[in-house]
C-alpha cells in the first residue's frame, strides 16, 4: 500500500481531519461525534489558547486521493517543566485497520517530538487533561459519556505492535441510583455543621457564571499532582467556561462553600448528551442544537463529569455532601444511571467509593508509553 503522510496546513485539510472519524465509525452505534467545527478550532493557535504553551502539529495519511488516517503530536511545555520528562504527545489518532498506516503516522509523531528534543511518546493525549485522552481497549459496546473516548477494537493491537505499551489505565462505571439512605442524610447535615459548611444550589446559568473561574482555580489546586494534568491559567479558563459551562443544566452542578463563603468542593453533573450527539451528526444547526436542548431539558441518565474537593478538605466527607445533593435532583428528575467519566485504576479510594453503588466497571482506556532511540 502506498501511504503519503502530509502535515495540515489549510482550511480543507483541518476539515479532512475533523471529519475523519465520520467515516471510520459510520456503521458504529457506539461512537459519539464532536461537532466538527468546535474540534477544528482546538487545532488552531488562533483559537485555542492551549497554544501558549504548548506547540502541536497535526498530519493526514493518503492512500492515493484518500485520508485513511490522522495523528496529531504535542508538546505540553507546562508538563515538561512540572515533571522533569521529555515527554511527548500523541494525540487524535484515528486509522484504518492497516498496520502500515498506523505504523506511519505514528512515526511521523515520534519523529517529530524527538526532533523538539523529547526522549518519550505517550498517548492518546489532549493538550490538557480536560481535552481527548487515552485509548478505549475495554467496553466496545456502550455509549460513551461526550467527556470520554470511543476507538475501534483493533486500534490496540496497532499501537502495540508498533512498540507501545501501558503507562496507566482509567476505568469508568455506570450506576444505578437508588433512593438516599435517611442515615446518610442525617451524616451529612452532620459534617456540614462540623465543619461550617453550606451547600449552594443554581437553577440558572447566570447564577452559575460567576462559579466558573472558582471551580477551575479549585480544580487547579486539587488536580494538580495527577498525571498530564497542567495549571489552567486564566485564557484556558476562560476557554472551557466559554465552551462548556453554556451547555451546563445549572440544576446538576452543586458546590460547597465554607463558613468565609469560599468553595471547598464541587461536582459537575451533565444530563447526557451521546444521544444528542449522534443526531447532530457533527453540526450544531439547523437542528443539531434542538436535540442537545431537549437532552439536557429532559435527562434519562446523567454523566459525572468533574468533581474537586480543596485538598485541606478531603477526607471530611465533602464529597459525599456533593454527590448526595447531586443524587437527590436525579431522584427529582427521575434519572437512575450515571456514567463516570475515567478515574485512575490507582485511585483505590474513590473506585471503592463507585462499587458502594448498584454498579458495573465497563469500560477501559489506556495511556501508552514508548523510549523513543537515541
Amino acid at each position: 500500500m502506498d501511504i503519503q503522510i502530509k502535515e495540515v496546513c489549510s482550511k480543507s485539510e483541518f476539515k479532512q481531519f475533523a471529519k475523519l472519524p465520520f467515516k471510520i465509525y459510520k456503521k458504529n452505534n457506539f461512537w459519539v461525534p464532536p461537532i466538527i467545527n468546535d474540534e477544528i478550532k482546538a487545532l488552531k493557535s488562533d483559537s485555542n489558547p492551549a497554544f501558549d504553551f504548548c506547540d502541536a502539529k497535526f498530519w493526514l495519511a493518503y492512500k492515493g486521493n484518500e485520508v485513511v488516517g490522522r495523528i496529531g503530536a504535542i508538546i505540553n511545555r507546562k508538563d515538561i517543566e512540572k515533571t522533569g520528562e521529555k515527554v511527548g504527545r500523541f494525540s487524535r489518532f484515528e486509522t484504518i485497520n492497516n498496520f502500515e498506516v498506523a505504523n506511519a503516522l505514528l512515526t511521523t509523531a515520534e519523529d517529530w517530538v524527538k526532533s523538539q528534543g523529547m526522549e518519550t511518546v505517550r498517548g492518546p493525549l489532549g493538550f490538557t487533561n480536560l481535552d481527548h485522552q487515552g485509548m478505549l481497549i475495554e467496553g466496545f459496546d456502550h455509549l460513551p459519556s461526550i467527556a470520554s473516548e470511543y476507538q475501534m477494537p483493533y486500534y490496540q493491537e496497532l499501537v502495540e505492535k508498533a512498540g507501545y505499551q501501558k503507562h496507566i489505565d482509567w476505568v469508568e462505571f455506570r450506576l444505578t441510583i437508588n433512593e438516599i439512605p435517611e442515615k446518610a442524610k442525617k451524616l451529612n447535615k452532620i459534617i456540614q455543621q462540623r465543619f461550617k459548611l453550606n451547600v449552594v444550589n443554581f437553577s440558572s446559568s447566570k447564577e452559575l457564571k460567576p462559579y466558573g473561574k472558582k471551580v477551575f482555580n479549585l480544580l487547579n489546586s486539587a488536580f494538580k499532582d495527577l498525571f498530564s494534568v497542567v495549571e489552567l491559567n486564566e485564557r484556558m479558563m476562560d476557554y472551557y467556561i466559554g465552551r462548556y459551562f453554556t451547555i451546563l443544566n445549572p440544576k446538576f452542578v452543586k458546590v460547597v462553600t465554607d463558613e468565609n463563603n469560599e468553595m471547598v468542593g464541587f461536582i459537575v453533573g451533565l444530563p447526557s448528551l451521546s444521544k444528542a450527539m449522534q443526531k447532530t451528526n457533527g453540526k450544531l444547526f439547523p437542528f443539531g442544537f434542538r436535540h442537545i436542548m431537549k437532552a439536557l431539558k429532559n435527562p434519562s441518565e446523567v454523566d459525572l463529569l468533574l468533581t474537586g474537593v480543596d485538598p485541606e478538605m478531603q477526607a471530611k466527607g465533602v464529597s459525599a455532601i456533593l454527590i448526595t445533593e447531586l443524587q437527590q435532583v436525579m431522584l427529582d428528575h427521575n434519572v437512575r444511571h450515571v456514567e463516570t467519566t475515567g478515574i485512575f485504576e490507582t485511585n483505590q479510594k474513590a473506585i471503592q467509593h463507585w462499587k458502594n453503588y448498584d454498579h458495573i466497571q465497563h469500560k477501559r482506556k489506556r495511556c501508552f508509553t514508548k523510549q523513543l532511540d537515541k
